[in-house]
């Protein structure tokens, strides 16, 4: 069988803007073409990886905002491509009655050109080798946790919340393990950001370890105004549950979209509260490695927040060395590329990379081919536009030092960042107490308002199997050990 494929950006039938997916087949004399949303195309993905001839990388990641740029599509159709080529050439999937009944292999008569929007679970059937462990279903719908997943709590064990004393409103996001609800809490009707994550899913990419330290490195940031918080973490049987501050302004990269660059004052504002979060973390021996503005969100009155922990590495002291190859491209230190040692200044690097960006609209050494941009990093001197001030050319010099015991902060870390002239204007203590007023302010109606989030989320309704029947648990999942958390102010 040969196919081709092609994507458009069409509306769906209920006038909604949606990307779609059109993949055109053809067998003999026989033409016909099925069309699908991404989420379908993932959802197959899933199902089937265990059987694909060849290893397929996993599907570009969804922002949480905006999200429509030429790039990012271009990103998401090449990974549709190779998905259908991948799934037509292998024998075992082309056999496989979830992928036949996606492409309609079956059902279509082969005539004319139809287009076959198909709605369906893609459910492996009987016949089928048995499929991976869903991170939001369960076949028992008593999630209890009983057996090897339980978790020892030990004696710091303490009555905590349940999937039950939430209800679940809308979908705001998407990550590789999971999806984030916007929930209410049904005793104190508080709305929340909920992160739920499959442990099948995480045990099986060995990503155990990181889901720990984000959650450790979450409980840290409670007293901080520009880090997320945790408010509660728990359990079931199958998934693990983050309670977190909802924040709705947007993120960062979804403003800078829209608005091309961001004014100096605006810019260091932003850049002011982002230094302050790092050098919190850097003083609890923290470094983040994964600053960008798609880990960067506005609260409700236009405070910038720092989200996102997955990659932050624990027990860095000030003059500590990790070697972890981790981050995003555009962002990383020239260190980092060259594989050598690093410490707590590449978080100043990419400090640098986010304010240059918010100043001029791309990374300082952007270029679409990686390998140009890594040798642009390494080795092309920095170059900075004289239309921004001496001051601002001055920083964004010293935190893009290519040499790190040269680089903003090398000596006395944040201290060091927050005297630079650049940062003149900023009040410090009232920054932290929050009493700066923001230079742009979102306009959300109320704590509930999801305009900011991308409709492909909050037109999915959330899983039933969210709340199962008989939640509350102790466990003794090694893996999870200690993971149950609740916040001491919070009165259940």
């Amino acid at each position: 069988m040969t196919t081709t494929i092609k994507a458009t950006v069409e509306a769906t039938s209920d006038d909604k803007k949606a990307t779609a997916y059109i993949v055109r087949l053809t067998r003999g004399d026989h033409h016909w073409s099925v069309q699908h949303r991404f989420s379908e195309f993932e959802k197959i993905y899933e199902k089937v990886k265990p059987w694909m001839a060849v290893s397929l990388s996993s599907p570009p990641k969804k922002k949480l905002f905006g999200g429509t740029d030429a790039k990012y599509l271009d990103r998401r159709k090449h990974w549709v491509e190779s998905l259908v080529a991948d799934l037509l050439a292998s024998a075992s999937c082309a056999k496989n009655a979830a992928v036949r009944e996606f492409f309609s292999l079956d059902t279509s008569n082969g005539t004319g050109n139809g287009l076959h929007s198909v709605k369906s679970d893609y459910s492996l059937r009987s016949g089928d080798s048995p499929p991976l462990s869903p991170a939001f279903s369960s076949d028992n719908p008593d999630d209890d946790v009983t057996g090897e997943n339980k978790v020892d709590l030990g004696p710091s064990e303490r009555p905590t919340a349940k999937p039950r004393d939430f209800e679940f409103l809308k979908t705001v996001g998407k990550g590789s393990f999971g999806k984030v609800f916007l929930a209410r809490h049904k005793a104190d009707q508080h709305v929340y950001a909920m992160k739920v994550l499959g442990k099948a899913h995480i045990k099986k990419r060995n990503e155990v370890k990181h889901v720990m330290s984000e959650r450790n490195v979450l409980i840290s940031n409670i007293k901080h105004p520009f880090l997320v918080s945790l408010h509660y973490s728990f359990q079931t049987r199958d998934k693990l549950y983050f309670v977190l501050d909802y924040l709705n302004g947007g993120e960062l990269f979804f403003h800078l979209q829209r608005e091309k660059h961001f004014s100096e004052p605006r810019a260091r504002f932003y850049a002011a509260e982002i230094a302050s979060a790092l050098g919190y973390l850097h003083d609890k021996d923290i470094i983040y490695r994964d600053l960008k503005p798609e880990n960067l969100l506005l609260d409700s009155l236009g405070h910038v927040v720092l989200t996102d922990f997955g990659l932050c590495k624990e027990g860095i002291k000030a003059k500590d060395l990790t070697a972890t190859f981790c981050g995003t491209p555009e962002y990383l230190a020239p260190e980092v590329i060259l594989k050598k040692p690093y410490d707590r200044t590449v978080d100043w690097w990419c400090l640098g990379s986010v304010l240059y960006e918010m100043l001029f609209g791309l990374p300082p050494f952007y270029s679409k081919d990686h390998k140009e941009m890594y040798e642009k990093i390494v080795h092309q001197p920095l170059r900075v536009s004289q239309m921004v001030s001496p001051g601002t050319r001055d920083i964004l010099n010293l935190m893009l030092q290519k040499d790190r015991s040269k680089r903003m902060g090398a000596k006395r870390d944040f201290a060091e960042v927050k005297e630079h002239p650049f940062f003149l204007a900023i009040e410090w203590d009232k920054l932290l107490r929050r009493e700066v007023k923001s230079p742009f302010v979102p306009r959300v109606k109320d704590t509930m308002d999801t305009s900011y989030i991308d409709r492909e989320f909050t037109e999915q309704v959330p899983s039933g199997s969210l709340i199962p029947s008989n939640s509350y648990m102790t466990s003794n999942d090694h893996d999870f050990q200690g993971f149950t958390f609740v916040e001491s102010a919070v009165e259940l």
